[in-house]
């Protein structure tokens, strides 16, 4: 049985710890937000944004991330631990998409340029040949899990083309053609935008580098909302000096935060912004919502939903 369950003071970073705590205040177990220390210790459960090499010695049952992504976890050495690990994985379809969504529109419609010259005071009509719309244009998804799928749904509504890569090359909804990731360079190489939605594997890391840019079309926009090591940055870096590809919307880097020497910050054809596509003030609910149910699953001995490790 599960009788308390720990909430890491890291999960600040998306929204504050004691909203997560209050919203599990049903569950069936005490929660509260606790250090890596000695009242670690106590918990069956921990709740967390970061990994500490303290809870492999806190005995812990079970660890949540509040994201998707897990590679900052030691998988091998939580299993040698006997810690299950679980991930929020399928919660950010939607918010993820409408970003993907927004990206595409400010690159279209130019909106970006707008915001740079409101700064500078500067009325500025564009070029007539710049701006264009995204109906008819072709949007590539790399990788069609749920962010995969709710940029897809997004896409078609806005009567884009879509095609998508992943490992194994089924049909899936608002998707015209599902490539196998050993056509990548097919699938990207006629597509207007491409858009990374990967997780980060030993597979997907660098997957985007120098022969995928030569790849694509010189108009081409890419966007990734993967994890920063699936593009080779300093590859992307130089596609983008030499104007071999239009422009780059990034949400995630190599290093987080993006460091200020980055180049990436001054390129007046690059959107940055801060590891933010899913956020949204219903995050903490839709965390509540796995944890109270892993939590009921714990105690009913049935196995774990979004289980990793």
């Amino acid at each position: 049985m599960v009788s308390q369950v720990g909430i890491h003071p890291s999960v600040e970073r998306l929204f504050p710890p004691a909203v997560l705590r209050d919203a599990l205040s049903d569950v069936d177990a005490e929660v509260r937000v606790v250090d890596t220390g000695a009242a670690l210790g106590e918990c069956d459960g921990l709740v967390t944004f970061e990994y500490d090499a303290g809870f492999l010695s806190a005995g812990l049952d079970w660890v949540h991330s509040i994201q998707s992504g897990v590679d900052r976890f030691p998988f091998e050495e939580l299993e040698a631990h006997g810690v299950r690990l679980t991930n929020s994985a399928g919660i950010h379809g939607d918010t993820v998409g409408e970003t993907v969504a927004g990206y595409m529109l400010q690159f279209a419609r130019g909106l970006h340029h707008h915001r740079t010259n409101q700064t500078e005071r500067e009325w500025s009509y564009p070029a007539w040949d710049s701006a264009f719309t995204l109906r008819g244009q072709t949007l590539c998804v790399v990788g069609l899990g749920t962010l995969g799928r709710g940029i897809a749904m997004r896409a078609d509504a806005l009567g884009m083309d879509v095609v998508g890569v992943r490992r194994t090359p089924t049909p899936v909804d608002h998707v015209d053609t599902v490539y196998p990731t050993t056509e990548l360079h097919e699938a990207i190489g006629d597509a207007r935008f491409v858009a990374l939605a990967v997780p980060l594997t030993d597979r997907t890391s660098g997957l985007m580098a120098r022969s995928e840019f030569e790849a694509l079309r010189d108009d081409a926009y890419l966007i990734n909302v993967a994890r920063g090591a699936v593009v080779d940055q300093s590859a992307l870096v130089a596609a983008l000096r030499s104007d071999a590809l239009a422009g780059a919307a990034l949400d995630v880097f190599e290093t987080e935060p993006l460091p200020a020497e980055s180049p990436l910050w001054g390129m007046e054809n690059v959107v940055v912004t801060p590891h933010t596509a899913a956020a949204t003030h219903e995050y903490y609910r839709r965390i509540a919502a796995l944890v109270r149910e892993n939590v009921r699953r714990l105690n009913d001995e049935e196995g774990l939903a979004n289980r990793v490790v």
